[in-house]
């Protein structure tokens, strides 16, 4: 088996060649990723050398390239996690969110499509949905929510979406899509609320709380996502949308008091600023389905993973430091430049 990672540089996907790597040691994985800001090849280091993995470095968006990747590598399977994710980054510059999350995923639908593929699976997110009201803890999202979008970046996702069940109905492409809640775990970039406040938090630095703070997610462990993608691949229906969620609602500032308890440090670090525009409210997946259909549930409690979750960043300062100062950005000159 020959799979594609798209995106396999940041943080679901890397974490997601971790698990293959560990799961299915015979399977090829051609990690292919542009390397923007939030794409660290570093984070790939006890893989790298890795003789059933190889790295690419290219932008979806690339037209000639996808083609002279699939026509020279023959793939299985497509898995794509390459994606601007940040939503602070898409109201200030939608364009690039357009770029990689719908362009890029077209040029690779229509790869699939020259090539063949027998599997190509999109990594969603639930925020396609939009949000669900904070006096309505009964309400969930399904696979039958109708999409309705609050930002640039979640619009792009939508439109991926789209297009990949335009191309399995009108060309016959094998797809599936997965729409997951909020991951966290090890490896995730620090602009995002986890790492973000376990490393302002370890620095005594101020932690930027959005408006009250009562935004609910619901949060999913990497580890489990990538158990439910894998699974996906093995069993799922062609066709299909399958939502991933965590069962751990929890509001933005009982995440912030959580992280700051673990590291005994006060909640004196806590600043409210003013809030995103358009922020959504509550987001929350019932993935009743997928476990029906595919017998999936995930495994790890929001206690256990966030405690998991700050020892990582606590053992791995030099991953987070180098991103901190801007050196993660070297690497892959240091990888590369002489070969």
């Amino acid at each position: 088996m020959k799979i594609i990672i798209t995106g396999g540089c940041g943080f679901i996907g890397s974490n997601f060649i971790f698990y293959m790597r560990k799961l299915h040691p015979n399977y090829e994985l051609l990690c292919v990723d542009k390397l923007t800001y939030a794409g660290n090849l570093e984070t790939l280091a006890p893989v790298i050398d890795d003789p059933k993995l190889k790295f690419i470095h290219a932008d979806i968006a690339d037209r000639r390239t996808m083609y002279d990747l699939f026509k020279n590598e023959k793939p299985d399977i497509v898995v794509n996690f390459a994606a601007e994710s940040h939503v602070d980054r898409s109201i200030e510059s939608p364009a690039v969110f357009l770029e990689t999350n719908v362009i890029g995923t077209q040029v690779l639908l229509d790869a699939c499509r020259t090539y063949g593929i027998e599997r190509f699976h999109q990594v969603s997110t639930d925020e396609v949905y939009g949000d669900l009201p904070l006096d309505r803890p009964d309400l969930f999202f399904t696979e039958q929510t109708p999409l309705h979008t609050s930002s640039p970046y979640s619009a792009s996702k939508a439109s991926a979406d789209l297009l990949c069940m335009a191309y399995h109905r009108t060309y016959g492409l094998p797809v599936t899509i997965s729409r997951c809640s909020n991951n966290y775990g090890p490896y995730q970039f620090p602009e995002k609320l986890i790492p973000l406040m376990i490393i302002n938090a370890l620095e005594d630095k101020p932690l930027p709380v959005y408006g009250d703070g009562l935004n609910v997610r619901d949060w999913l462990y990497v580890d489990d996502h990538c158990s439910a993608i894998d699974m996906i691949l093995e069993k799922g229906k062609i066709g299909q949308v399958y939502n991933i969620g965590g069962h751990n609602e929890m509001r933005n500032i009982d995440i912030v008091r959580k992280i700051i308890t673990i590291l005994g440090k006060t909640e004196d670090l806590i600043v409210y600023v003013t809030d995103r525009k358009g922020h959504d409210r509550r987001y929350a997946i019932d993935p009743t389905f997928i476990k029906n259909e595919l017998g999936w549930l995930p495994t790890t409690k929001f206690e256990e993973g966030i405690q998991k979750t700050v020892e990582w960043y606590l053992a791995n300062r030099h991953w987070w430091q180098n991103i901190v100062n801007g050196e993660y950005r070297h690497y892959y000159e240091r990888m590369y430049g002489n070969r």
